[in-house]
């Protein structure tokens, strides 16, 4: 889900940002502990803006920590080199709370290269850490959604786990992800809102790969009504064809037509809804959705 990515990868670089913040240093030259998990030079909230609630943004406890950090954040010109990074960071700082910063990163690096098994792979070393991180869950329920075959002999207990996580992500949203003071609190709203919409649309695939179409048609309208501001093509197709499998034919072309709006020709998924639509507009006698500013087009007879 491109939207997707481009959201994370947003809210990933308001999280690095926190890193940024040096622990502060006392005469002594030692690092303070007056304010255990946070940084004494920590911004001040921007005009206009609130802290969100939620957890404490994770905090360098020492410049040697820092230091590293940094470094490892350096060299994330790749998402096998950020992993490496990230890998060895933790292994020198295990107790440290900047581990999981490079893990998200990680993670949204391997989504933008669309590799789900390294999603899951680095999204299970973010709940190693913060078994309760939304952003992390959803990644993992989203790998286990896009590997699991039908053929899998474990296929069973993947979509289990795939379910859980996604369940899970929705019992937190409000609770456990870290921003920072001065986010403006309209793009911590709209990362919740992504969180929602994409742990949704991952439940109501579980249900449609199992050939329950009632349930997966409630998932996938929560997974749209959650972010309607930006509607997943793939989201809308597939809503439009758990309405074709319970022969709900003018709602499913409805929703095919919008598809078809939303994506583009000679892509995997505009190519489908072209076909699904094409498909609904003969059993119905309906019409194509014309494009913004045409009139719509009459279906041809039989």
């Amino acid at each position: 889900m491109k939207r997707a990515s481009i959201i994370m990868v947003a809210l990933a670089s308001v999280s690095f940002a926190v890193g940024q913040q040096a622990p502060a240093t006392p005469n002594n030259g030692k690092p303070s502990t007056a304010t255990p998990g946070a940084a004494a030079t920590q911004a001040a909230p921007a005009a206009g803006t609130t802290a969100a609630p939620g957890k404490t943004p994770p905090q360098a406890k020492t410049q040697a920590e820092y230091d590293a950090f940094n470094a490892a954040k350096a060299t994330a010109s790749d998402p096998a080199t950020l992993e490496k990074a990230a890998d060895d960071f933790a292994t020198k700082f295990p107790e440290s709370e900047l581990r999981i910063l490079l893990y998200e990163a990680d993670v949204a690096a391997y989504q933008q290269s669309n590799n789900s098994a390294k999603m899951e792979e680095i999204g299970k070393k973010v709940l190693t850490i913060d078994p309760d991180q939304p952003d992390a869950l959803v990644a993992v329920s989203q790998g286990l959604v896009d590997t699991t075959q039908d053929s899998d002999i474990d296929k069973d207990q993947k979509y289990s786990e795939a379910t859980k996580d996604a369940q899970h992500a929705l019992e937190t949203i409000d609770t456990d992800i870290a921003v920072p003071a001065g986010t403006p609190p309209d793009r911590v709203e709209a990362y919740k809102d992504y969180i929602r919409s994409t742990a949704h649309s991952f439940l109501g695939t579980i249900l449609f790969k199992k050939g329950d179409f009632v349930g997966a048609q409630a998932e996938y309208q929560k997974s749209l009504d959650a972010f309607p501001s930006q509607p997943d093509p793939v989201v809308v197709l597939r809503l439009a064809l758990c309405l074709d499998n319970q022969k709900k034919y003018p709602e499913a072309l409805q929703q095919a037509n919008k598809a078809v709006q939303l994506t583009q020709e000679n892509t995997t998924a505009g190519d489908y809804a072209r076909k699904e639509r094409d498909r609904l507009v003969q059993l119905t006698g309906g019409t194509v959705a014309p494009a913004k500013g045409a009139p719509a087009t009459p279906a041809k007879p039989n």
